[in-house]
């Protein structure tokens, strides 16, 4: 019955995504069918075959945005749509009908502004030593605790309404988790979506680099999370041998991606990614 599914909307910005926007909207095919939920595909700066493939989907609403921007797309979405809570999701992370209906549900009463669904690190495929980091990463609380990182997350119009529109930033999500106290927002424990990691370690430094300059960006203004904070949850995470290798190769890696990417808090003119795993 029509009435017993959620209402909202998901958001997904999408540039040169053709190899994986289809398994990503294959995962909302039960979503779409509900007629209570917008999924909108904003296509932004795209020279490939991800219009031509998102548009095959009934019951998606499929935007150009000509700047190859994410802030672009997001905020061409957020116009599209007038539902309410709003998942933003990126093209290449996919989540199933019962963890985006939890997470909706969560966000209704008003006692949440922000929320995501919990997530699950794929490593297939991946060499060691990015395996070793992942492994590390995810015993690091204030790595799994945010509202970044997962690929995925939600807000309510309440929540949105306290950002506005989506700044030219890179990071939306360490942007948006910082808008939010702690009891204002959420992980919930739903089904995970999947986040498919780098396969080599120069993908994953490439995916270091811009993570670490979009959050200096960030930092300059607003003076940044703490890294000793970190860098005491990776130390504390450590029980034995294979953990503390675990931990080593976490901290050569952060080390050279911050080194990467420089303190200048300038943004990337183009999207930079691990393209590895696609």
């Amino acid at each position: 019955m029509v009435g017993a599914f959620p209402s909202g909307a998901v958001i997904i910005p999408a540039h040169n995504e053709a190899a994986v926007i289809g398994r990503t909207l294959g995962s909302l095919r039960e979503v779409i069918g509900w007629g209570t939920v917008d999924v909108v595909v904003a296509c932004n700066g795209c020279s490939d075959g991800t219009e031509a493939i998102a548009s095959q989907w009934q019951g998606v609403s499929v935007l150009q945005v000509p700047e190859a921007s994410k802030t672009a797309a997001l905020n061409a979405g957020d116009q599209c749509t007038r539902l309410w809570p709003r998942l933003y999701l990126d093209a290449d992370i996919e989540v199933s009908a019962t963890a985006l209906a939890e997470v909706f549900a969560a966000l209704q009463d008003g006692t949440l502004l922000a929320a995501r669904p919990a997530f699950r690190y794929d490593t297939q495929g991946a060499s060691a030593p990015v395996r070793a980091y992942y492994r590390a990463r995810s015993r690091i609380p204030g790595n799994v605790q945010g509202l970044w990182g997962a690929g995925a997350y939600a807000l309510s119009r309440s929540g949105h309404l306290r950002m506005g529109v989506f700044p030219a930033l890179t990071g939306d999500d360490y942007f948006v988790d910082r808008l939010f106290d702690e009891q204002e927002k959420a992980v919930l424990a739903t089904e995970p979506v999947v986040v498919r990691t780098p396969r080599t370690s120069g993908a994953l430094l490439a995916v270091l680099r811009r993570t670490y300059r979009g959050n200096a960006e960030q930092d300059v203004v607003t003076g940044g999370a703490s890294l000793s904070r970190t860098v005491r949850q990776l130390l504390a995470s450590v029980r034995g041998p294979r953990t503390a290798f675990d931990a080593a190769v976490y901290a050569v890696f952060a080390v050279a991606g911050r080194r990467r990417a420089g303190v200048s808090g300038t943004s990337a003119p183009v999207w930079e990614r691990d393209e590895s795993r696609r």
